[in-house]
């Protein structure tokens, strides 16, 4: 999945848009609530070596809150990782090119959209 496409869809169904919002970060973009300052993800590019993969290849992350009794399962599936930048009980990194679909992931962004609701 482009970060394009994801970004779309956040645009388009949680009127959220990406903030870039450190310097020495540029492709680092946090999604917040339209109404508050709660992040409900964030898209990076992170050396593989930072996530335990076996490159130093820069790869696009997606970090989303998930429910803690689904971390195990969620884990099991290739392309999701412990959440990298946030709380590894409550956030999971997913790889944007891996192995999920569009939808599977989206549908993640939707949940952690949901779950930091006020």
């Amino acid at each position: 999945m482009k970060r394009e496409t994801l970004f779309s869809y956040a645009q388009e169904h949680f009127n959220a848009e990406p903030e870039y919002l450190w310097r020495n970060l540029p492709d680092y973009a946090v999604l917040r609530h339209h109404n508050g300052d709660k992040w409900f993800g964030i898209v990076m590019n992170v050396p593989g070596t930072k996530l335990g993969l076996e490159t130093d290849d820069k790869i696009d992350i997606l970090e989303v809150k998930v429910r803690p009794e689904h971390i195990g399962s969620l884990r099991q599936k290739e392309g999701i990782l412990p959440g990298y930048h946030m709380n590894k009980e409550h956030w999971v990194s997913v790889i944007l090119s891996g192995s999920l679909s569009a939808k599977e992931i989206l549908e993640l962004l939707a949940d952690s959209h949901e779950l930091t609701t006020g």
